[in-house]
């Protein structure tokens, strides 16, 4: 379990925070309304996933295939 939670740790430490990443949140934590999310291939199935955990964890959003909208 130790092994786990320090390889879990390694990867947060990982994620470069800057403005972008921080505008990012904000903007997020801003919307009034669903937050969309969309895209083809792995990039459709990582946005869908994206829009699930939003959804689990209070923000409103939803996944949109590019080719439906």
């Amino acid at each position: 379990m130790r092994q786990v939670l320090e390889a879990e740790a390694s990867a947060i430490l990982a994620v470069a925070i800057d403005e972008h990443f921080e505008e990012a949140a904000r903007v997020i934590l801003e919307c009034q309304g669903k937050v969309l999310t969309t895209g083809i291939g792995k990039a459709g199935h990582i946005a869908n996933k994206f829009a699930a955990t939003l959804c689990s964890t209070g923000t409103p959003a939803v996944y949109l295939h590019p080719a439906e909208a």
